[in-house]
């Protein structure tokens, strides 16, 4: 069936047996919503049911469509369901359901004290290993880099948040379908989708957008051990610069994560760009499309509202009601910092005196040197 054109939507709930993953009982629901986003436990759900009397059981929401003729079925959300909220009117009961991701087990665990994850080993194994407590079926895709450095576990460290900060370490994610099933994978390349008015007009009218940088520094200083050096943004084609904002906006950052080889006037400049890539979002309304999840890459083109390329889907509220409404958020970094200026843009690196041999000049005190770094682009 075609997404982008109207349907009718009915939705309804089941029992999943933990055991086989699959449905086990069919119940009525009158209504909810679905949230998901990419931290924490990415997924969760409230549900409306009658005549539900079950305490915490393992439930899969579904959604079925008809389009003249054509339909499509499909799992909206899989997790872990209690009632704690119930109404009677007469003999009837409805209950109010809040479910919870798959990922729920592995964030009621607690990871023994002195627990780690020791450099070398398959990074995305641990993950797997990390999770297994959830029933959930989990894969994982080929090519996991190793661990570069040990991870320890902090007091009252989770299995969930020590999966997590590894695969925050590797550059890898989670991707959570609508049965449940669990993947880790690397950061998406690929889109999933595209949005166009044209061919694949799914989104509403009114869409939101929002480009903030107010706190974005045009000046940065870097400490790591007994070194410093400032970066500085005096461009006149780069519009956070102190030239065109007409003020200093600092930053600060301290235990610099330095490349092999990359000096600290060097870190200082690459992470002054890095922060002067200001987020663009936006926020709309669509109709539901399958296989699209917080964490995908779609591409928008939609050029008269300020949105033409690749957005990375950030969170998605999904109504069960007409065409699952989904309302998304998407994110993606602006390059407003341009430094094509006619002359060199010159970064001022202040450092500790700590190497003879190298040719910077000393100043007056004899305790720091001034180094001129020179950028293109």
């Amino acid at each position: 069936m075609d997404w982008s054109k109207g349907y009718s939507a009915s939705y309804y709930m089941t029992r999943v047996d933990p055991a086989t993953w699959r449905d086990i009982e069919r119940i009525e629901i009158t209504g909810g919503s679905i949230k998901r986003n990419t931290d924490g436990l990415m997924q969760s759900a409230d549900v409306d049911c009658v005549n539900y009397q079950r305490g915490e059981i393992w439930i899969r929401i579904y959604l079925d469509t008809n389009q003249n003729g054509a339909h499509a079925h499909e799992a909206m959300f899989t997790g872990l369901a209690t009632s704690p909220e119930r109404s009677y009117n007469g003999r009837m009961s409805t209950s109010a359901l809040n479910g919870y991701s798959v990922l729920k087990p592995a964030d009621d665990v607690i990871l023994p004290r002195g627990w780690y994850a020791p450099a070398g080993m398959n990074a995305a194994e641990q993950v797997k290993k990390l999770l297994s407590v959830t029933p959930a079926p989990i894969t994982v895709a080929d090519g996991s880099p190793s661990l570069t450095n040990a991870i320890i576990a902090e007091d009252g460290e989770s299995r969930l948040t020590m999966a997590t900060k590894i695969l925050t370490a590797i550059g890898w994610r989670l991707r959570i379908a609508g049965d449940g099933a669990i993947s880790i994978e690397p950061a998406p390349i690929a889109v999933v989708a595209a949005f166009d008015p044209n061919y694949n007009d799914v989104i509403e009218t009114q869409i939101d957008v929002a480009l903030d940088w107010y706190e974005a520094p045009n000046v940065l200083m870097c400490t790591d051990e007994d070194m410093t050096a400032i970066a500085r943004d005096d461009s006149r084609r780069s519009p956070l610069s102190t030239v065109n904002r007409g003020r200093e906006v600092w930053a600060f950052e301290s235990n610099c994560d330095r490349g092999d080889n990359e000096s600290i006037a060097e870190y200082a400049s690459r992470r002054l760009a890095e922060l002067q890539q200001v987020e663009l979002s936006a926020e709309y309304d669509r109709r539901f499309m399958p296989g699209v999840l917080p964490g995908d890459l779609v591409r928008l083109s939609y050029p008269e509202q300020g949105l033409d390329g690749i957005f990375a889907v950030d969170t998605q509220s999904i109504e069960l009601g007409h065409a699952a409404r989904t309302s998304e958020r998407v994110t993606t970094p602006a390059q407003l910092t341009s430094r094509q200026d006619d002359t060199e843009d010159t970064i001022t690196g202040l450092f500790r005196l700590i190497d003879d041999d190298r040719n910077y000049v000393v100043s007056d005190d004899n305790d720091y040197i001034v180094g001129l770094i020179t950028t293109e682009g």
